[in-house]
């Protein structure tokens, strides 16, 4: 058992996570892409249309998995921003660094849909409603924190900087989640909720799941590519990545 956890633990170390990210990215891509490509076949054409919205509400497919995905890697920022904080492991902090870029395109990704969206449904593109607006704030504090790591040079102090903003910022994620329920709002209400049926057909539900599948997959991809390109850049001055950059070269 101890052993087990040693050769576990080894991989906090920059160095030695640096290769292991290099071969786990061909194994998430891979699936990225497949279930991508399943995902986006289910939702143009394998699910029906909706008696009500026609195809319209076909962008459902991936606003709602990207909204999902916005909420969800902001916890896991988080969680890598307090190990960084409170165990000081450099990977730790590397790591919410290289998550929020992705994070931040999801939640662009589900603003930008739900836009789209909710110019048929509402006749409008945009409205000061409670679910989009906190969710328009999860932008901001993604944006921040990138800005607020990016913007100073001593990276322990960036670190700590972003780490303490990404932290504050986790009260937003249940206001997100629950603003529908806690205010009178014209998003409608969660199709999926745990603990109760699901108020969809099975395929519909599926084609989601198969894209929130993909997206998070897709995230395990760039995270791995972006911690990468963090490891390398910190530790350009170590005697492993310079014999690593003398082997490339």
């Amino acid at each position: 058992m101890t052993s087990e956890s040693t050769s576990w633990t080894r991989y906090a170390a920059p160095a030695a996570f640096y290769p292991l990210a290099g071969r786990l990215i061909p194994w998430f891509a891979v699936p990225a892409a497949v279930l991508t490509a399943v995902g986006l076949y289910m939702a143009l054409w394998a699910v029906p249309s909706d008696f009500r919205q026609g195809d319209a509400y076909r962008i459902m497919y991936i606003h709602v998995p990207a909204a999902w995905m916005s909420m969800w890697l902001y916890v896991v920022m988080a969680v890598y921003a307090a190990l960084g904080l409170v165990v000081r492991t450099r990977l730790s902090s590397m790591m919410a660094q290289a998550i929020a870029p992705t994070g931040a395109l999801f939640t662009f990704l589900a603003l930008w849909t739900g836009s789209f969206w909710g110019r048929p449904m509402w006749g409008t593109w945009w409205v000061w409603d409670a679910r989009l607006t906190s969710e328009l704030v999860l932008l901001f504090l993604y944006l921040g924190v990138i800005a607020l790591m990016a913007a100073i040079d001593d990276p322990r102090r960036a670190d700590r900087a972003g780490g303490v903003l990404a932290l504050v910022g986790v009260i937003n994620v249940p206001i997100i989640y629950f603003s529908v329920k806690w205010w009178n709002t014209l998003h409608q209400g969660a199709s999926i909720r745990m603990g109760a049926a699901p108020t969809m057909g099975k395929s519909m539900l599926w084609a989601i799941l198969v894209m929130t599948l993909a997206f998070w997959m897709y995230s395990f991809v760039t995270s791995f590519v972006r911690v990468r390109a963090i490891i390398l850049e910190r530790e350009r001055h170590a005697e492993w990545a310079q014999r690593l950059v003398d082997n490339r070269s």
